[in-house]
């Protein structure tokens, strides 16, 4: 009599016996595979990237008395403010940007600044928008809107609502509170993304009456405390 077939899709409890042990071995050469195949590093940022990299934003007394002079740490840590007329920017016209003197964080741009004729640089813009923060200042009698870099929170100056257009604003700043860097070393210092907006790189003085609303508003704040003016930073 003949013998009926197996059923192809029936497996023996011999074969699956014979089959398990198979896997382990499998699975071991690949893991072994996979653990030999070499892992790449992350690429290296480009040296342009590499230059960009700022000082710490945050460093301590003894860091930034190391860092800064003494004019620079007691107008940017301490909150003071220097001569006006007597200062490394007031009157400064190359081109550049103007970057925070403890961070490096880029603030305000020569195409923003004006001859506000206070003795002091300033600039109807700030280059980034978040760069910057502002808070009410009620010393000397008067309240003002003291601006400070957010990065480091060093002291920068004042904003006023008596500039120019387009914004009329006037950010009145201490030169001591920055560090400018000329067009040309733009790229080498790593801020070469700047480059763009230098189009129109001079500094632009402002028109007859333009300088007499500064003036008013320093001469109003002077009457109400001799020994501070509105425009100082």
């Amino acid at each position: 009599m003949r013998q009926p077939l197996l059923n192809n899709s029936t497996s023996s409890p011999i074969l699956n016996t014979m089959k398990t042990p198979l896997r382990l071995p499998l699975t071991a050469a690949l893991l072994a595979l996979a653990l030999a195949v070499p892992v790449h590093a992350a690429d290296p940022a480009p040296a342009d990237d590499q230059a960009k990299t700022k000082e710490p934003a945050k460093m301590n007394k003894d860091e930034l008395r190391n860092k800064l002079t003494p004019q620079q740490y007691k107008v940017a840590c301490e909150g003071g403010t220097e001569p006006a007329f007597h200062n490394a920017y007031w009157d400064n016209h190359e081109p550049g940007i103007y970057v925070d003197v403890i961070s490096g964080e880029p603030l305000f741009a020569s195409t923003d600044k004006f001859d506000s004729g206070t003795g002091w640089p300033s600039f109807t813009r700030t280059l980034k928008k978040d760069a910057i923060v502002e808070k009410k200042d009620a010393s000397f009698g008067m309240v003002r809107t003291e601006v400070r870099s957010s990065k480091s929170d060093a002291h920068l100056g004042h904003v006023f609502n008596d500039g120019p257009n387009p914004t009329g604003l006037r950010y009145c700043i201490n030169s001591a509170s920055l560090r400018f860097i000329p067009v040309a070393k733009l790229k080498e210092s790593g801020y070469g993304e700047f480059l763009t907006t230098m189009s129109s790189s001079h500094s632009k003085p402002i028109g007859m009456w333009q300088r007499v609303r500064v003036l008013i508003t320093n001469s109003r704040n002077a009457m109400l405390n001799p020994s501070a003016c509105s425009g100082r930073g």
